[in-house]
Parts: structure tokens; C-alpha cells; sequence
């Protein structure tokens, strides 16, 4: 079997934290071979892009966050993704380019041709095998945001804010169905889990 690529998207507060644990017992149970990452993150200088990225203190216009996202993707993908998926390991990444089409793109306004043109200079054609995307009204995103007792650089973002981005998110998923399994992750836990393993389970069926 082919390693697989997976990410697992969604606005603040959708709940990936929670879930991204579910799925480590799932590989577990069935003894795959799994390599978990994040992004901005997973390398050295992704979790230092990261920190930088976050921190509310952080001044960078559009151009400069969006390059910066894509710097450390590129280290992302040469240092940790591309080798272990060569190695046969699959991989399971909290947030990828979803997440900047999303974010800068519809919760910020780069166009997404711009967008387009680094994804395809970075990641030269490879794309996740599945995305679980997440799904969470606004209200309830804001909720859970505003529980935190800290909110980084995007968190402190508006609500209409959180509405672009999340409508940029099912504007991607609705393009691309065979790619994406939307989750509505405003259910119980349990069902939501039951949701993710039905959708790991149909990427890891064997294929005539």
C-alpha cells in the first residue's frame, strides 16, 4: 500500500486538537505505520516561523505572512513529509494549504491566484490523499475562542473574519469532494469520531 498524505483543517475552534488523538489510536489499533505533524510547524525553522507567525506582537503585512507560511511548508515538506511518505509511512498533518487559501485567502484577501502560484512552486503538484475538514458554525468557533486564557495573532480576530474563512474552507471542499470529507464537529464527540474513522477507513480500503 502507498503511504498516504492526510490533513486535518478547520477555523480555531473546530476541534482538531481533540480529534487528532482519536486518530492516533486508529493507526494504532491497526498497527500503520503514521507520522503526525502541524503546520506552521514540524521542522526547527517551522516552529520558529510558527512562534513568529502567532505571536500577537508580531507586525507583517499580508505578503510577509503569507511567504512565511510557505517558507516553512517548504522545509516541512522537504524535511518530514516527502521523506516519510517515501519511506512508506503515512502521514497526518494538523492544518496544510487548505489552511492559507482559508486564512489569507478568504479571511484576508490575497488573491488566490497568488496563492495558487506559491502552492504550485512549493509543493509541485503533490496534494493530501484525504482532508478531513472540520466544520463548525461561527458562533460556536467564537465560543471556544473565547474560552482560551490566551488568544494568538489569528484568534484575536473578528467574527467576519472567522465568516470568510470558514466559508473559503466549504468553497474549497465543495470544488473538490472526491479530496475532502466535511465533518460537522459541532456533534458529540463520539459521533464526530465515528465520522473520521468512517472516512479513514474508505481512503485505506483496498482498491481494485
Amino acid at each position: 500500500m502507498n503511504a498516504r498524505f492526510i490533513t486535518l483543517d478547520g477555523i480555531d475552534g473546530a476541534g482538531k486538537s481533540t480529534h487528532l488523538a482519536a486518530m492516533r489510536q486508529w493507526f494504532a489499533q491497526r498497527n500503520l505505520p503514521v507520522l503526525f505533524t502541524r503546520e506552521p510547524g514540524g521542522t526547527p525553522v517551522g516552529e520558529a516561523l510558527r512562534a513568529l507567525l502567532l505571536n500577537p506582537a508580531t507586525q507583517a503585512n499580508l505578503r510577509t505572512e503569507t511567504l512565511l507560511m510557505f517558507a516553512a511548508r517548504q522545509q516541512h515538506l522537504d524535511d518530514i513529509i516527502r521523506p516519510a511518505l517515501a519511506a512508506g509511512t503515512h502521514v497526518v498533518s494538523d492544518r496544510f494549504t487548505d489552511a492559507t487559501f482559508a486564512y489569507q485567502g478568504g479571511g484576508r484577501g490575497l488573491p488566490l491566484a497568488d496563492i495558487a502560484a506559491l502552492e504550485q512552486w512549493v509543493q509541485q503538484g503533490l496534494q493530501p490523499d484525504l482532508t478531513l475538514l472540520l466544520d463548525i458554525p461561527l458562533a460556536v468557533s467564537l465560543q471556544r475562542i473565547e474560552s482560551h486564557r490566551s488568544k494568538d495573532r489569528f484568534e484575536q480576530e473578528n467574527a467576519d473574519f472567522f465568516n470568510r474563512t470558514r466559508a473559503a474552507y466549504l468553497q474549497r471542499a465543495a470544488a473538490a469532494p472526491a479530496r475532502y470529507a466535511v465533518i460537522d464537529s459541532n456533534q458529540d464527540k463520539a459521533i464526530v469520531s465515528a465520522e473520521i474513522d468512517a472516512a479513514l477507513q474508505r481512503l485505506f480500503e483496498p482498491r481494485p
